[in-house]
């Protein structure tokens, strides 16, 4: 009996020792991927509040609406951000402010995404039982470190817009919905041991599988997901409504028309709460950006089965460029959400309004 009571005890320890979230689990998210804001912080750029003062940048976006924040974590990046350890301390930050957590991981050491989803060097000579067990292996250090840490990640990204499956060539989908020499039974057995992992650590995660383009239907995609074997809690869409090379010149009012109705045909065919796990406007034009922010926040809302948005890094201003990009020979990131003197733009303000 001693032993139950004190077995009880730590349970109970365990469960209340996590830092306390401002906006309860479940509610409507209203966040913001920030990865490369201690990057930031470490090139000296300064964020302002809306009334011109210097303020800590979770901090102002808090205060005018966030209640979530979104941070990616790759393997082993040269340059040393956005590994574990620096993911964890971002994490904690995070975390004591009453901000809700969300992980994605990209089971890469650079950017997974539908053009590149490259095996980790350290895991480039594995075959398929070794990568399972490398994926399993980093979720579960990865998450297990953040719980020790009094963190709880609410959501849990396995694979970054797998769209085109992960951890290329073994992961990856060859023909969209073909079972093309198995590469479906691959991704779908990664996709599966990436979701037990979280649930091992965290049971009561929420597990997205994230694709892009929100406005593309691609019932074929969480079909073979299902067929082959893997479970997910959430659908992750990424929606840019602006960016004309990527959208095949559609108009952004187009774009936000066809998201709106994919989201809902989605929820209403796989019966998934669907999450808009990455949202960016242009900084070209601060007022067409909000206006096209408004529109699309107008539609989602309406959406009872829609989770909430996360913008992706709007922090960036001022032509700010990551270490990365120069390695890739990439230009600044201009879908940021701040004005040109480091203050939240009227999109990011209209995203964050309460719903």
């Amino acid at each position: 009996m001693k032993k139950l009571l004190l077995l009880l005890c730590i349970v109970c320890t365990l469960s209340s020792c996590y830092y306390r979230s401002n906006s309860p689990r479940g509610s409507y998210a209203r966040g913001a991927d920030l990865s490369w804001l201690t990057e930031m912080e470490s090139d000296s750029v300064s964020f302002y509040n809306l009334n011109g003062e210097q303020q800590d940048c979770l901090d102002l976006l808090q205060s005018i609406g966030m209640n979530a924040v979104r941070f990616r974590v790759w393997v082993n990046h040269t340059t040393g951000w956005c590994n574990k350890d620096e993911v964890v301390e971002k994490s904690i930050r995070a975390a004591r402010k009453g901000l809700r957590i969300m992980i994605d991981f990209h089971y890469s050491d650079n950017f997974a995404d539908p053009q590149q989803q490259n095996i980790p060097l350290a895991w480039r000579e594995y075959d398929f039982d070794l990568l399972c067990a490398a994926v399993r292996e980093h979720t579960l250090d990865v998450l297990q470190t953040l719980k020790e840490n009094r963190v709880y990640v609410e959501w849990v990204q396995v694979g970054n817009e797998t769209t085109n499956g992960m951890l290329w060539p073994i992961g990856k989908l060859t023909d969209g919905a073909e079972n093309t020499d198995g590469c479906w039974e691959r991704y779908a057995t990664l996709t599966e041991v990436g979701y037990q992992a979280c649930k091992e650590v965290f049971p009561k995660t929420t597990v997205i599988v994230h694709i892009d383009n929100a406005y593309m239907y691609r019932g074929w995609f969480f079909e073979n997901l299902k067929k082959f074997g893997a479970h997910f809690d959430m659908i992750g869409l990424s929606h840019y409504p602006m960016m004309l090379a990527w959208n095949g010149g559609k108009s952004w009012q187009e774009m936000n028309t066809l998201a709106d109705a994919n989201i809902r045909r989605l929820i209403a065919e796989y019966h998934k709460p669907v999450m808009v796990a990455e949202v960016g406007t242009s900084q070209d034009n601060d007022s067409l950006a909000a206006q096209v922010m408004q529109d699309f926040v107008n539609r989602i809302a309406d959406i009872d089965s829609c989770a909430g948005i996360f913008y992706w890094e709007p922090e960036c201003y001022n032509q700010w460029k990551p270490k990365e990009y120069d390695a890739l020979g990439w230009g600044p990131y201009l879908m940021g959400a701040f004005t040109e003197e480091g203050k939240p733009a009227p999109a990011m303000q209209i995203m964050l309004a309460e719903k």
